[in-house]
């Protein structure tokens, strides 16, 4: 018998084994799906009905990267995100042809000046520069992986002159001075792993003149590595100022008020993707987590949904007032609107009281999180377009809102839509997602299960091994910059020298019909009333 009479036997033996493997795994399914009573579909048509599981479980897949048009997917599109990916891999911001937005839909726009502002009328830093990696592609096959390398770029960072400077609580004994109007909003350790947490501080570092929220996890060492401003986020579970016992720990706060980076601190009242206190799983809370945060490890977390220390507007504020004058510096709330009745008994308060927050974080319905109920997040809660003018018409209407800075937040993450956040009466803006997409977010929606693919949303050591820091704190960066220099390329165009200048004058609100009506327009009636 020769070689080749041999081999086809071999094969045809091989052939036949993995047939008849497949033949009995089959009628195993078979017997299994008949008899189970969990799932009609694979009980009335065994094995074939396990396809419909299969497609099921990739559908996302599919939608985000198949079905869904550049402009549809859901919280974000894949034109959103390639924007924010754009900006942080290759710092760059141009694209061609023409723009897909929808403009017979009602939306937004900002004012142009007939003589806008030409780029040395600016008024900006223009000596502080830094220098970035940033990608340079050279092509881009359709079978192969990209041809791109990594290139040394510096560049300014297009921060506010001394003077724009916006000071935060002007009447603690240290005020918070930034030159940056965005920064990163709370995202805590814990959510996120150390890897993404230490990327995104390196990154805003480099960047500088912002700052970054810890999120109510609590302050990490993660948080202080790259440098940047600190603000320390306090939430319902008190975690970072809290005892063994749960109670609240002046000597805990004052020991974080006196590190150096923490700038102020945040009493977090509310969260625009959910109205309560934090959740995070029990598989999340590693035994350093734990540590930071005075709990057991391996065991999930609730925050209360309210803080016990106070209860109404007279109890916060004196707790606001105890804080400040314990660290010194300044103390803001973060809130949810819901209506003009609660932004009108909050600055009524500030008014009557003389007490109160240095800044208000305003947070929309749209703003994310790392794990929620679709209630909340869905229903309860004004967006920030909402929002954002009922607070500021609040504060005007009784005469304090110079007294209080205002940061927004919610998908705020591109200089458009800053510029009309601003307009509406922003002094800064926060930025979440965004960020996170600088570091490797491919929208997996995975945060709250520790199963983040990519390494950002978990704690897991073996997938955070896929972030990089060396590499992704660059692209944070890259982002920050690029969107500070888009910006003032938008007050340019609006004929303001900076965009600390923009108001309500400035942007317009266009009906499906085509009308116009300007925002002094649409909200001086509400100050009015």
């Amino acid at each position: 018998m020769n070689i080749a009479n041999v081999l086809t036997i071999i094969g045809f033996v091989f052939f036949t084994v993995i047939l008849l493997v497949l033949i009995l795994i089959g009628v195993y399914l078979f017997f299994i799906d008949r008899t189970q009573k969990q799932h009609p579909i694979l009980r009335n048509y065994p094995v074939i009905g396990r396809v419909r599981y299969f497609l099921e479980t990739i559908g996302p897949e599919l939608r985000q990267y198949l079905f869904n048009n550049d402009r549809e997917g859901k919280p974000f599109s894949r034109n959103d995100y390639q924007h924010i990916v754009k900006k942080a891999k290759y710092k760059r911001d141009v694209f061609g042809f023409g723009s897909q937005r929808d403009f017979d839909e009602a939306g937004y726009y900002i004012r142009n000046s007939m003589f806008p502002k030409l780029t040395e009328e600016l008024k900006m830093d223009r000596k502080t520069k830094v220098t970035t990696n940033r990608y340079l592609l050279i092509n881009e096959p359709l079978f192969t992986q990209k041809k791109e390398y990594l290139e040394k770029d510096e560049s300014p960072v297009y921060l506010l002159e001394d003077d724009d400077a916006i000071v935060i609580g002007k009447k603690s004994r240290s005020p918070f001075i930034v030159k940056g109007q965005i920064g990163m909003s709370a995202m805590s350790y814990g959510s996120l792993g150390e890897h993404a947490i230490t990327a995104l501080s390196e990154g805003l570092g480099i960047a500088k003149g912002t700052w970054m929220n810890t999120g109510e996890g609590g302050l990490s060492d993660y948080h202080l590595k790259g440098g940047v401003d600190i603000i320390m986020q306090i939430g319902p579970g008190l975690f970072g100022v809290r005892d063994r016992k749960g109670n609240f720990s002046w000597e805990a706060l004052k020991e974080k008020s006196q590190i150096p980076q923490v700038k102020a601190f945040e009493i977090k009242l509310a969260q625009g993707a959910k109205t309560r206190g934090g959740h995070i799983d029990g598989e999340k809370v590693t035994e350093e987590i734990a540590k930071i945060r005075m709990v057991e490890p391996f065991k999930s977390i609730d925050s209360p949904n309210r803080f016990r220390e106070f209860s109404d507007f007279p109890s916060l504020f004196d707790f606001i007032e105890r804080i400040r004058e314990q660290t010194g510096k300044p103390v803001g709330m973060k809130v949810v609107i819901g209506s003009s009745h609660e932004a009108d008994e909050l600055a009524k308060f500030i008014k009557e009281t003389g007490k109160g927050p240095d800044f208000i974080t305003v947070d929309g319905g749209e703003g994310g999180t790392g794990a929620s109920y679709q209630e909340l997040a869905d229903s309860v809660g004004l967006p920030i377009k909402s929002a954002l003018p009922l607070l500021d018409n609040a504060l005007i209407k009784y005469g304090v809102r110079d007294q209080v800075k205002i940061i927004a937040s919610g998908k705020l993450f591109s200089p458009d839509r800053i510029a009309i956040a601003l307009a509406m009466g922003a002094d800064l803006i926060n930025i979440a997602r965004g960020f996170m997409i600088t570091v490797g977010c491919i929208q997996a929606q995975k945060c709250e299960s520790n199963a983040c693919p990519v390494g950002v949303a978990t704690t897991d050591p073996e997938l955070q091994k896929g972030l990089v820091i060396e590499e992704k704190k660059y692209r944070t960066a890259n982002y920050l910059i690029t969107m500070r220099k888009g910006l003032f390329r938008i007050a340019a165009a609006a004929g303001l020298e900076s965009p600390v200048h923009f108001k309500r004058e400035h942007v317009v609100f266009k009906d499906e019909k085509g009308k116009v009506w300007s925002l002094e327009d649409i909200y001086q009636s509400m100050v009015q009333r």
